[in-house]
């Protein structure tokens, strides 16, 4: 299976497994092998980030949590908590997919739900990262 490198400083210690004609990644927060899609690939890489180059417990990262947006069931992609609040919130497209204004817009009416205090989207390759803050939020350059 040919996996885009991702726009990561480090490499990660990924655990794969095949069955049949489908490839499995490891899921360190959820402890079992799930379908590897792109955008599972995206999403692994930020729980490998936050768990090895920031140190964080496994218990700090929640993903596929359900909320509930104008009446609508969503799920998100990863949430980041410190003391159980809800600190980053991060939004994973494939990599093939582009971030616009569009996509960036639909993770902060997520967020507007959550409440976390900053937010990224991500297609592994691009990361738009934004602070929110005085009811706005605050675009920056972040060093992954």
């Amino acid at each position: 299976m040919e996996l885009p490198k991702l726009n990561f400083r480090e490499t990660f210690d990924f655990k794969f497994k095949k069955d049949k004609d489908k490839f499995f990644i490891y899921d360190l927060v959820r402890k079992t092998y799930l379908l590897l899609t792109p955008e599972e690939w995206v999403r692994q890489h930020w729980i490998h980030y936050y768990l090895t180059v920031k140190s964080y417990s496994v218990s700090a990262l929640i993903t596929e949590k359900k909320i509930v947006l104008n009446g609508l069931t969503k799920r998100i992609d990863l949430l980041i908590t410190e003391k159980t609040q809800p600190k980053i919130l991060i939004e994973c497209k494939a990599p093939q997919i582009k971030l616009t204004e569009k996509t960036f817009e639909q993770t902060a009416r997520y967020n507007s739900i959550i409440g976390a205090e900053e937010i990224i989207l991500t297609n592994g390759l691009q990361h738009i990262n934004a602070y929110y803050e005085n009811d706005q939020y605050q675009f920056y350059k972040a060093d992954h």
